[in-house]
């Protein structure tokens, strides 16, 4: 079996242009570098699929081919197409609620990924044996915190 040295470049260019993508906080970015990254595994299975050739239906014949083309390779990138259409209404969606919650696109840091970062940072410094351990001055009840409960909600419980 021959391998094809562009259409491989071509796969590598799609998915690293894609994790590039992925990785900024911009949502529409987001979408972009999710469908790119989508279009480079249809083309990779299309490539693993094997070469083309007859239609894989009884007595059809095409251009003279010996050899019939494998219809899984067709069928699941027909599937992919659809998951992937999917992802993306799905983070339309998102930027679409987030731009009209927040007039801002860009995805901001999370308060508690935030909080527990600095925790995991203050837990990494050297503790002195000597000293006590200070007390926890976390909230750990279980009642409602300003984030478990939606505005207006305060006395529903």
């Amino acid at each position: 079996m021959t391998t094809y040295l562009i259409p491989l470049i071509l796969v590598g260019a799609l998915t690293s242009a894609g994790v590039y993508l992925l990785l900024e906080r911009s949502l529409t970015r987001m979408l972009l570098g999710l469908l790119l990254i989508g279009n480079a595994v249809n083309l990779l299975i299309l490539m693993v699929g094997g070469p083309s050739g007859n239609p894989p239906v009884r007595g059809r014949t095409s251009n003279g081919e010996t050899t019939t083309a494998d219809p899984l390779a067709q069928g699941m990138i027909l599937t992919a197409i659809v998951i992937s259409m999917g992802i993306a209404a799905f983070v339309l969606a998102l930027a679409y609620r987030s731009f009209r919650l927040t007039t801002a696109e860009e995805v901001g840091n999370d308060p508690e990924d935030t909080r527990v970062s600095r925790l995991s940072a203050m837990d990494a410094t050297p503790v002195d044996e000597d000293r006590p351990p200070e007390p926890d001055t976390g909230k750990d009840t279980d009642l409602p915190d300003e984030l478990d409960a939606l505005p207006g909600q305060e006395g529903s419980r």
